[in-house]
């Protein structure tokens, strides 16, 4: 990446279920949180991109979202992006900014990530919005996929993301041994350190028992392994080494090492060289010039528990295999080799999909000023994150990884 690109100031909103929220209103709380740790007013940002996955299908606000929920707090007549890439929505605003700085088009930005999940008088919309992050005109082919990697028939009316996850994890296990308490330990690991955080949606620690007496989903995860539906937001201004300038100064703002975004292939279902989240790893690392040895922490998209050793692998953290005994290691815990998920992951800290991208960097952003407190990861200087988004085939239909580095 030529041309340095910043985060001055970030933030995110406790997520879970906020019924009294709206979102117009966590909009709000997380885009003035933002905009007060960069030392910005409302007549700094030049431009903002807006984030949200689920309001059209959850309250029928089809098009603007942006232009109105930015409104209530001023920010009109700028250029307002709205931006819909499943689960890596977040991210990919990240990225849209990032070329709108290096295009030249203008220095400081703004980047929204928000969602209003929790509807109870409106079950069947919630599960039809998820429904729709695969091929609505192919479920037969989704379904035999599914089963070709040993996993259960999810039935016609069933979220088939869950279903997802299970069969590759079982699959995983086929390979490599991995197994159910490999699992287990991870969403231990993400529900203990997630007590630690103000703003995760369940801050209760649980062992590895616990988790495993948990309410089955489908096997091999209890819902203690799978990320919650839930409310939240997330917000950051980004900008040019001259927009920083203006605004913080470089004493907390943190460098953009990379960002890369990579859509699903058409690869075998078994090729998983070619995994999405590795040649986006693989891509990443080539633009910050570094590899994985080099990076301190990272917060990768545990939707399940399984997904959080996909991305170790994929990552290049641990060969394919090994993760369970790394887990067994405390190579990945807070105070470990290269602490995953220090925020508690999607599992604890929550998952309202178009903020978890955001989210995500809020929580890497906080390590590399080392301002995480009791989560503090020391002497974190690069991190990394993979968020990844809907299913496309036999992957992620898309996926963005980032590298952060910490200012000098």
């Amino acid at each position: 990446m030529s041309g340095d690109v910043f985060i001055a100031g970030i933030s995110m909103t406790r997520f879970g279920k906020r019924p009294d929220d709206s979102v117009k209103s966590l909009t709000a709380e997380a885009v003035t949180a933002a905009l007060a740790d960069a030392g910005a007013a409302v007549g700094d940002i030049e431009a903002a991109w807006f984030s949200n996955t689920r309001q059209p299908m959850l309250e029928g606000q089809n098009t603007v979202r942006g232009q109105i929920a930015l409104r209530p707090l001023g920010l009109t007549g700028i250029p307002v992006v709205n931006v819909e890439n499943a689960c890596a929505s977040g991210s990919t605003a990240l990225l849209s900014a990032i070329h709108w700085i290096k295009a030249g088009a203008g220095d400081i930005a703004l980047i929204v990530g928000v969602e209003k999940m929790v509807w109870p008088d409106r079950p069947e919309r919630v599960a039809a919005a998820f429904a729709g992050g695969t091929d609505i005109h192919d479920r037969e082919g989704v379904v035999a996929y599914i089963r070709s990697m040993g996993g259960e028939d999810p039935g016609p009316d069933r979220s088939l993301f869950m279903d997802f996850y299970a069969a590759q994890a079982r699959a995983h296990m086929a390979r490599h041994g991995t197994t159910q308490e490999d699992f287990a330990r991870i969403a231990s690991k993400n529900h203990s350190v997630g007590a630690l955080n103000e703003r995760a949606q369940y801050r209760t620690p649980m062992t590895v028992d616990q988790v495993l007496a948990d309410k089955p989903v489908v096997f091999p995860f209890t819902r203690a392994m799978c990320a919650p539906v839930s409310d939240g937001a997330a917000a950051a201004v980004v900008c040019s080494a001259a927009g920083l300038a203006r605004l913080c100064g470089p004493g907390r703002a943190v460098r953009v090492r990379a960002c890369v975004l990579v859509s699903a292939s058409d690869r075998a279902a078994n090729d998983f060289e070619n995994h999405i989240g590795r040649r986006a790893a693989a891509k990443a690392y080539e633009q910050a010039g570094i590899g994985p040895v080099a990076v301190d922490l990272v917060e990768v998209h545990d939707a399940t528990s399984y997904a959080e050793v996909q991305q170790i692998e994929n990552l290049g953290l641990a060969e394919p295999g090994t993760v369970g005994a790394r887990l067994r290691a405390g190579d990945f815990a807070l105070g470990g080799r290269t602490p995953v998920n220090p925020s508690g992951g999607l599992v604890s800290k929550g998952h309202p999909v178009g903020a978890t991208g955001i989210a995500q960097l809020f929580e890497l952003t906080t390590q590399l000023r080392g301002e995480a407190g009791a989560r503090q990861v020391e002497g974190a200087r690069i991190a990394a994150a993979e968020n990844g988004g809907g299913f496309l085939g036999v992957e992620e239909a898309a996926t963005v990884v980032t590298i952060l580095e910490r200012a000098a």
